[in-house]
């Protein structure tokens, strides 16, 4: 295996299922390679002979691994994984296939059913955060913290009023 970094990702006995619902998702995903459990070990981690312990795969690129433990560890917000959209119709279908909580949502922010955050990002926001005058920015940031799927639209026209 190439050096690199790879996203370790701690699931409640439900890895393969998550996994399945990640590559159902991002249409260019794929599993890369399974371990399974042995018998060493059982009494600690409760697996048997043959249970899945990891799934390595990729999703835009991006190497995961999905551990299949326990309930002992839960996602957090304070980690998410920003999906770059160059268009509208980008952004709703990764919101409407990703976001199950709608009280976690803001600011282009949302969380899946297994509790992992996600940004999903217009690429015309960034462009704009970095190319506008601090007017322009301040009245986009305003306009997006009002939002919980961002609106390109609408991010478009508070960078265009002066």
């Amino acid at each position: 295996m190439e050096q690199g970094i790879d996203i370790n990702l701690w699931f409640n006995n439900n890895a393969k299922e998550a996994v399945d619902f990640y590559l159902s998702v991002f249409k260019d995903g794929k599993i890369t390679g399974t371990e399974y459990y042995t018998e060493a070990g059982k009494e600690i981690t409760g697996h048997k002979k043959g249970d899945i312990v990891t799934i390595e795969f990729q999703l835009l690129g991006t190497r995961f691994v999905a551990i299949n433990a326990g309930p002992e560890f839960a996602f957090s917000p304070a980690v998410s994984f920003s999906v770059t959209c160059r268009t509208q119709e980008e952004i709703d279908y990764y919101w409407n296939a990703l976001s199950a909580v709608p009280e976690a949502e803001q600011c282009g922010w949302l969380q899946d059913k297994y509790g992992l955050s996600w940004q999903i990002v217009p690429a015309v926001l960034i462009d704009m955060m970095k190319k506008g005058t601090a007017e322009q920015r301040r009245k986009i940031t305003a306009a997006y913290l009002g939002m919980k799927k961002f609106i390109i639209k609408d991010l478009q026209d508070a960078y265009r009023i002066q």
